[in-house]
């Protein structure tokens, strides 16, 4: 749903990914939305399975150009590929296959002790490191499945002027 940049955090000095709400769809409530939604879920789950999400906020292009703020979300930066992608090249051996489905597993778990569900769990979703690591990602069609358990408010989003992200692409 929103175009994903690398970027270069220089107050921590760490790489990270900057997924950003295109303008088209950041006009759209429902869109926007689904996306603070993603935030909300991810920011509530802590799991080695689980895109990690590091801050949100909306980035101002330009005082008074007339264009709306880009609301944006900043997470770990994820070398690798989609599960996707590895399946275009074949089946998984079944050795990997088990152990990708584990870590799947423990990773929706540890949502669903949240009360989260995922809704959305697809191949495009998954995402497999360089080193074997996975990490399921896009927390945006996430329902909560016991109503006691609220999910934390969004942080307000912080409209910054100029921002500027090296090594963005």
């Amino acid at each position: 749903m929103g175009e994903v940049y690398r970027a270069r955090d220089t107050r921590l000095g760490r790489d990270v990914a900057v997924k950003v709400l295109p303008a088209g769809l950041s006009a759209d409530p429902e869109r926007l939305q689904r996306f603070e939604q993603e935030a909300r879920a991810a920011a509530a789950l802590n799991h080695p399975n689980i895109l990690a999400l590091y801050d949100i906020g909306a980035h101002d292009p330009s005082t008074g150009s007339g264009q709306a703020a880009a609301p944006y979300l900043v997470t770990e930066l994820l070398e690798g590929g989609t599960l996707r992608e590895q399946l275009s090249a074949g089946p998984l051996p079944v050795r990997k296959a088990v152990e990708y489905a584990g870590h799947i597993a423990h990773g929706l778990a540890a949502a669903h002790e949240k009360g989260i569900v995922h809704r959305d769990l697809k191949p495009e979703n998954v995402f497999v490191t360089d080193d074997g690591r996975v990490k399921i990602l896009d927390f945006g069609l996430a329902k909560l499945t016991q109503p006691d358990r609220r999910l934390p408010a969004p942080p307000p989003c912080r409209r910054r002027r100029r921002t500027s992200w090296r090594g963005s692409s």
